[in-house]
């Protein structure tokens, strides 16, 4: 089997709120969170609007310690990432 990158993403909700994950497929992940079928909980109040950063990291872990990282950041460092994107 072929090892596939993994990548850490940002999704803009509606409501402006930031929601940090990591998937192996980026368009089939948003699809879900923008459906509701599959897709986090976090986008039930307020729907998935835009995908608004990614990168790609090498393995599931790389990839895990990166999105924890993110979700460390203060919103003004979030949007200074996404900005320099």
């Amino acid at each position: 089997m072929a090892n596939k990158d993994w990548f850490v993403y940002i999704v803009e909700a509606e409501n402006g709120h930031f929601y940090t994950g990591i998937t192996t497929d980026l368009e089939r992940r948003f699809a879900e969170h923008q459906s509701k079928q599959g897709g986090a909980r976090f986008f039930h109040t307020s729907a998935a609007k835009r995908m608004v950063y990614h990168e790609t990291q090498a393995n599931r872990s790389s990839a895990s310690k990166r999105e924890a990282a993110i979700k460390k950041l203060s919103r003004k460092d979030k949007i200074a990432l996404i900005e320099t994107h």
